[in-house]
């Protein structure tokens, strides 16, 4: 045995004496990030679209209806891998673009990387959207062991293309760093399911597992009202009793992607790694509703939508399942964002959170596990200095400033999709109750269904938030129906003091013009490292 093999058993043993998560062999990790869904997209919500899979594991673990996300893709997938808030590593405005020159900074340590030290082997299955214009910046250059999936933010479901409005077009799939030209005709989510499954059906369990699944589903494909929702058709005939077809076709994005959760659980148990597993499930923002991108997603009865500071862009749908956890069952209460989730799993792995000095994120392990007291008091939601909007949460407190949508996004949208005829946003929607009975715990009464309360007769103009600041109380006005800033101003002040100290501490927006030499036609038809000297 050698010195380098000798140092790493007594490391192991040290870290099985010494970790104080409750176990001593190192968990495998799953962390699931489906991509725009809505906040009533599933059942255990309330949903009309049923959700067996997902709802099982989620009233089996913690159901998290405190979780904040942020309001767009790759912020919140940054802060995912980093544990920092958007606007300390410069993706604090809008998404990476196919030719857009820039990615997360190099310069920042990532999940895989973190957890690779810990041992675990890394893999991510699905979509990246952290930047590709140099290889350097791709998955397999940043932890992971391997890659099966997309680099940019959308695409075809079933072609995987990938389109940029008014400019250019090509193939993005990859198997690591080469191209994948042969599953034209074949479902996203089907093959990110198998993806995921032979990866753990042939994982050697001698080592933890870290698998990323980030699907597609259910973001909306490429561009045109037509093709913006894509689902083979086993899927939506699971659906007769949604009259909508557009609607319908998103509940059978919705349905596959519940049975990629339900065959990733099925392998786990199979494999005998289900008992010493923690699956996350999370949204990567709220789902984009009232026709946003086409799509058809719905965050009933939530403010708002996905590209928003409202309730419905940033409240996210989440929870943690594990046969390790001591309290299960609950739905949780406790104040958490997305940043959270790098120390918690960096604790989980035997990591000490205390020595990733620069993040963001609180460890919520013991929070979760032992039911305790909140660690976490605030949220800043965002500050784009583009845009020139903000929101952050203090306490129970809310504060939204700037406009996002320019008024197009601000109503309550119910979860049939405006008509083609009809111009998307700006009509407020009155919530309708859903069909189908909410979810509930047979065992305890626990309100996993918003509830919004009276609606003021003023709802449509008591809150202009590019004239003027808005003050909500979002546990007794989770649907931020009531403006409390006339009668709150001290509090309204020290909201905004708090904004601008975080903004001192943010760094630019790392945006770029984008760069026709990306253009695929160079690269035969496919999104390529175009920055490089040698593109793949």
């Amino acid at each position: 045995m050698t010195i380098e093999m000798v140092t790493r058993v007594i490391w192991l043993l040290l870290l099985c004496s010494f970790t104080t998560v409750g176990f001593c062999s190192r968990p495998n990790i799953i962390l699931i990030v489906a991509d725009d869904l809505g906040w009533d997209d599933v059942s255990f919500h309330g949903s009309e679209i049923s959700t067996p899979n997902i709802d099982e594991l989620a009233r089996s673990g913690i159901i998290l209806n405190n979780y904040y996300v942020q309001p767009i893709c790759t912020p919140t997938r940054s802060t995912i891998m980093t544990g920092r808030h958007p606007i300390h590593t410069g993706l604090q405005h809008s998404v990476i673009l196919a030719p857009e020159p820039y990615g997360l900074s190099l310069d920042e340590t990532i999940m895989p990387q973190y957890l690779n030290k810990l041992g675990y082997s890394s893999h991510i299955v699905g979509k990246w959207h952290l930047g590709f214009f140099q290889k350097e910046y791709t998955p397999t250059y940043r932890g992971f062991k391997s890659h099966f999936g997309y680099w940019l933010g959308k695409e075809d479901y079933f072609d995987h293309v990938a389109e940029v409005v008014c400019m250019y077009s090509g193939l993005d799939f990859r198997q690591d760093m080469n191209v994948v030209r042969n599953e034209n005709g074949s479902y996203s989510t089907e093959l990110f399911s198998s993806a995921a499954e032979n990866i753990i059906r042939s994982h050697n369990t001698s080592e933890p597992l870290f698998l990323y699944l980030a699907h597609q589903a259910v973001h909306a494909g490429n561009g045109g009202k037509d093709k913006a929702v894509e689902a083979p058709a086993k899927y939506v005939n699971r659906f007769p009793n949604i009259q909508n077809e557009k609607r319908r076709v998103f509940a059978g994005m919705v349905s596959a992607l519940d049975d990629s959760v339900g065959n990733v659980t099925r392998a786990l148990r199979e494999t005998g790694m289900m008992e010493n597993s923690v699956i996350i499930f999370t949204t990567d923002n709220g789902g984009p509703a009232n026709g946003y991108d086409g799509n058809a997603a719905c965050n009933y009865p939530l403010r708002g939508l996905k590209n928003t500071m409202w309730e419905g862009g940033v409240r996210g749908t989440g929870f943690v399942y594990s046969p390790l956890l001591q309290n299960t069952g609950y739905v949780s209460s406790h104040m958490m964002h997305v940043a959270d989730w790098l120390p918690t799993i960096y604790r989980v792995a035997g990591g000490d959170p205390s020595e990733m000095t620069t993040i963001d994120g609180y460890d919520m392990w013991d929070v979760l596990n032992s039911r305790g007291a909140d660690v976490r008091k605030e949220i800043l939601h965002n500050i784009d200095p583009i845009q020139n909007f903000s929101s952050i949460r203090v306490g129970d407190f809310k504060l939204v400033t700037g406009d996002i949508s320019n008024g197009r996004n601000d109503g309550w949208y119910g979860c049939t999709p405006p008509g083609d005829d009809t111009p998307s946003g700006g009509d407020i929607v009155e919530p309708q109750a859903m069909d189908s009975n909410p979810v509930t715990f047979s065992s305890e009464d626990i309100p996993i269904v918003v509830k919004c309360g009276p609606k003021p007769s003023n709802l449509s103009t008591n809150c202009m938030p590019k004239k003027a600041p808005c003050l909500f109380n979002i546990p007794v006005d989770p649907c931020e129906y009531h403006n409390i800033a006339d009668q709150n101003p001290n509090l309204v002040e020290m909201l905004l003091q708090k904004i601008e100290d975080y903004r001192k501490t943010s760094v630019p927006p790392r945006n770029k013009p984008t760069d026709p030499n990306a253009n695929p036609k160079y690269y035969d038809g496919a999104w390529s490292c175009w920055m490089d000297k040698q593109t793949f």
